[in-house]
């Protein structure tokens, strides 16, 4: 089989192996495809392996000899997964690898936000407590999650990951899911997403984006949200109107944002949310740890070799 990896540096840097998919064929890696490059690279593919590297429709029904799409992500989007059924050809993706991982994430934000760690040890870093009259000094409210309200937007594995984590730290949760309250129900209060938005604390986006959850966090419920109030989105950028966000944020409508993603990534150089008050903004890493990379791979190379075996696995068309 002619294996062709179109974007493979962002999952593997470097610090992982390609040799279990160099064991199924002829492999080539690329590290980043861009889209003139797409068909030139894939012409004589069988199986390509993309992350971000878009195929339409037009680059699948102009691939003759493809026949099998793996693609690194959860999201499939990056696919016209119809025109790849019209040509018979299976799409998988990997549907669970960075549950923990970004959970973790979502916690580093709440954390921050909670106790400024980034801040203050600048403050030390430029002389602050060196220069303090008293043993300790601090710019921002300390404030405790014990006894606080964790609000999750979508309780699927990650959200129920979160909520785990709130738990944990004494919180009490609150939900909301499309498809209604699961078996442990118990864990968590279910109610709708105004509800959540009004109520919570700490409100973290964990649902997917589709057409429904676009702008979930639009400038009408983040009015209903405290003024003492958190957002964290380590989902998807558009899942929050940025421009709200900012509204919100620089006049004291809400205390803080914490964000793993934005609406164009890479971001353009003048979104205002860099220069929001509050507002802390990482580079999409919530899924990025070694494991859950290794664990993504592994997936995928597993992906590949089921599909050569003639019993695809995770095929999402």
């Amino acid at each position: 089989m002619k294996i062709v990896v179109l974007d493979g540096h962002v999952l593997n840097p470097g610090d992982l192996s390609w040799d279990g998919l160099h064991e199924l064929g002829t492999c080539a890696i690329h590290d980043r495809t861009p889209s003139e490059l797409v068909l030139e690279r894939a012409e004589e593919a069988e199986i390509l392996v993309t992350n971000k590297a878009v195929l339409s429709r037009d680059a699948i029904n102009a691939l003759p000899n493809l026949k099998y799409i793996a693609v690194t992500a959860t999201g499939f989007n990056v696919v016209d997964v119809l025109a790849a059924r019209e040509r018979g050809i299976s799409v998988s993706n990997v549907p669970i690898y960075g549950t923990r991982s970004v959970a973790q994430m979502v916690f580093a934000h709440i954390l921050n936000l909670y106790h400024r760690v980034g801040d203050h040890a600048a403050q030390v870093a430029q002389g602050r407590w060196m220069e303090s009259e008293d043993w300790c000094f601090w710019d921002y409210p300390l404030n405790d999650l014990e006894g606080g309200t964790l609000g999750v937007i979508g309780y699927g594995r990650i959200g129920r990951a979160v909520a785990e984590l709130g738990r944990a730290f004494g919180m009490s949760v609150l939900a909301t899911t499309r498809t209604g309250a699961p078996v442990d129900g118990a864990a968590a209060e279910f109610v709708d997403a105004d509800e959540v938005f009004r109520r919570s604390d700490v409100v973290s986006l964990n649902c997917p984006l589709t057409p429904d959850t676009e702008h979930i966090a639009d400038a009408r419920r983040i009015g209903l949200m405290k003024p003492t109030a958190f957002l964290v989105n380590t989902s998807r950028g558009p899942l929050v109107d940025e421009n709200a966000l900012v509204e919100a944020l620089d006049s004291d409508r809400i205390a803080g944002a914490g964000l793993d993603v934005v609406c164009v990534e890479p971001p353009i150089e003048d979104n205002p949310l860099f220069h929001a008050k509050n507002c802390y903004v990482t580079p999409h890493i919530a899924w990025a740890t070694a494991a859950a990379r290794g664990r993504l791979l592994q997936t995928t190379v597993d992906n590949v070799a089921s599909f050569i075996s003639g019993v695809p696995q995770n095929v999402v068309n």
